[in-house]
């Protein structure tokens, strides 16, 4: 892709949102029940491409016993108020009733109650005892400390995420005389699949890749809560990130045999945006707001994610979010809506049933379009 000069010495590349695709149909149609949306990570298969992001408003111990039988996977905050509170049933309810200007405030008073331990061991085999897969999320921060609980728990699949995380990460303890945390030797170490991320660009998504990993979560500043651009002038438009990593892929693939699978996170909202993510290169999507507006959420209403929170400079916000239909609904259906944002997984079979593709590894391959502006609310 060329380089667009900014001025005199600088110049920068054109990138590309989602919402300025679209997907062209190939020679071949097929029927929606041929199509297969599954997906396999180290041993572990989803029937559904999609995973409920690491925020207390979309997962909790409970209703990820109902993700896991509709085929997809959640991942649970090990950061949050679920391991913070004994019951954040007080919590989730005061966040519910706040305005919308203090909400963010008081969110970050909640979040300074210190994470307790032998909560995060509890949640962990909550999960596990519903029958679902125990995913987890933890910051680079603190994973060291949280590690050997980790292990007690028997925790299925561990999720290290940050705003932008690169494969050597320096935390405080490093810069004060420490090691920096080396992903590679760190997750050499685990017998469980490891996710990482965010990262938007080909490099960082190489080197990230070069841990072993066994997914990479591609993506920052494109959630309808996130900040991050504005905050920090950090982005980069989510169809660029994902087929830039998807190019890193390729590129590790040929070097070590290994195939990296590559999660799209934030900035979807409806069948169309998955479609697309797809389409560009993901395996599966990430997905928070969507699943926030559920009206069986654990945000009850609101959503926020865990920089919200915690971020000594917050890059995220606590919305409210327009609640229509339930977590099922949401991801399976039924709709009786054209706007797209209920059955999201049947929006994608759909997609790839008219365009021809009978499995998400050959969608990848889907020819794209880009078209002029943001196409939402056109006719």
């Amino acid at each position: 892709m060329g380089e667009i000069e900014i001025g005199l010495g600088k110049a920068g590349r054109r990138g590309y949102g989602l919402d300025e695709l679209t997907i062209v149909p190939s020679r071949r149609t097929r029927d929606a029940e041929l199509v297969d949306l599954s997906w396999e990570l180290q041993g572990y298969r989803f029937e559904l491409p999609v995973l409920a992001a690491p925020c207390d408003s979309v997962v909790s111990p409970t209703n990820a016993a109902s993700f896991d039988e509709l085929g997809g996977l959640a991942v649970l905050d090990l950061e949050g108020l679920w391991s913070r509170y004994a019951d954040p049933a007080a919590a989730f309810d005061e966040i519910a009733d706040l305005p919308d200007e203090t909400a963010s405030a008081r969110l970050r008073e909640l979040y300074q109650q210190p994470v307790d331990h032998d909560l995060v061991v509890e949640r962990i085999r909550a999960v596990r005892a519903s029958g679902a897969v125990a995913a987890g999320s933890v910051t680079p921060q603190r994973i060291e400390a949280l590690l050997p609980r980790l292990v007690e728990a028997e925790l299925d699949m561990l999720v290290i995420r940050s705003t932008v995380l690169s494969a050597e990460h320096v935390t405080k303890t490093s810069a004060d005389g420490g090691e920096p945390l080396n992903l590679k030797t760190f997750i050499r170490q685990l017998d469980v699949p490891v996710l990482v991320g965010s990262c938007t660009s080909y490099q960082a998504a190489l080197h990230l890749m070069r841990t072993g990993a066994a997914a990479v979560l591609v993506g920052v500043g494109t959630a309808v809560d996130a900040t991050t651009a504005d905050t920090f002038g950090v982005g980069v438009p989510l169809a660029t990130a994902i087929a830039d990593a998807r190019a890193a892929r390729m590129r590790h693939l040929d070097e070590t045999g290994v195939y990296v699978h590559l999660i799209a996170d934030g900035g979807m909202h409806t069948g169309g945006d998955v479609a697309r993510a797809i389409a560009c290169g993901a395996d599966a999507v990430m997905l928070g707001a969507p699943l926030a507006a559920a009206s069986d959420a654990p945000g009850r209403g609101r959503h926020w994610a865990p920089v919200a929170a915690r971020a000594e400079v917050p890059h995220s916000t606590c919305v409210r979010v327009e609640q229509h239909g339930t977590q099922r609904e949401v991801l399976v259906g039924p709709s009786d809506s054209s706007d797209g944002r209920l059955d999201l997984m049947g929006s994608l079979r759909s997609a790839m049933a008219l365009s021809g593709y009978e499995s998400l590894k050959e969608f990848q391959k889907a020819e794209l379009i880009v078209s002029p502006g943001d196409r939402r609310g056109q006719s």
